[in-house]
């Protein structure tokens, strides 16, 4: 079995019966919009599996270091996740009603336990990486970027080309208050 796969003992078929479950999942790669995170470690997940009457409910987190390039300025960055892994499943046979929306049988889809008890956590997992991934991966909050002009990473000091002036007029010109410089306030 997969180092993601559990199996749902049949104790657990109980109502308000809990099992515990951990492990560690080797993830060489996530993809998170134009990000990639590089894991050098497995990340270790941790859950608990109870059943809720109807459903069991498999809860826990996800930890691990993953490395990436900095948005700004392209050096390696690394960020500590630690994201909460949380899946229901349909046991089969059960009645399920959606208290929100009696209405609208498709308001909330849930999976359904497969025959053979067995759940792969693994998507799960991505997705509570992904979920608390940053939208954008800095090095540091302020990190100056990359010269648009010659390339120089500007964390290290200014570059040799000087300010770009078409870049400061584009400036002056894209901010909203540009428009107010010569006002004159009494």
């Amino acid at each position: 079995m997969s180092q993601s796969v559990i199996k749902i003992p049949s104790e657990l078929f109980a109502l308000a019966e809990s099992s515990h479950f951990e492990g560690e999942l080797p993830l060489p790669l996530l993809e998170v919009g134009p990000d990639d995170y590089a894991f050098a470690d497995p990340v270790k997940w941790s859950v608990d599996a109870t059943n809720t009457g109807a459903a069991i409910l498999v809860a826990g987190t996800v930890t691990g270091v993953g490395a990436c390039a900095c948005s700004r300025c392209l050096e390696d960055v690394t960020y500590e996740f630690e994201g909460d892994i949380e899946g229901y499943y349909l046991i089969e046979g059960q009645e399920y009603t959606d208290s929100d929306d009696e209405d609208d049988p498709g308001a909330d889809e849930f999976d359904v336990l497969p025959d053979d008890h067995i759940i792969d956590l693994e998507p799960l997992i991505r997705a509570a990486l992904i979920v608390d991934a940053p939208q954008m991966p800095l090095c540091r909050d302020d990190c100056a970027g990359l010269c648009p002009t010659c390339g120089a990473n500007l964390n290290e000091g200014e570059c040799s080309c000087g300010p770009d002036e078409g870049l400061a007029a584009f400036d002056k010109q894209a901010n909203p208050f540009a428009a107010l410089a010569d006002f004159k306030f009494e």
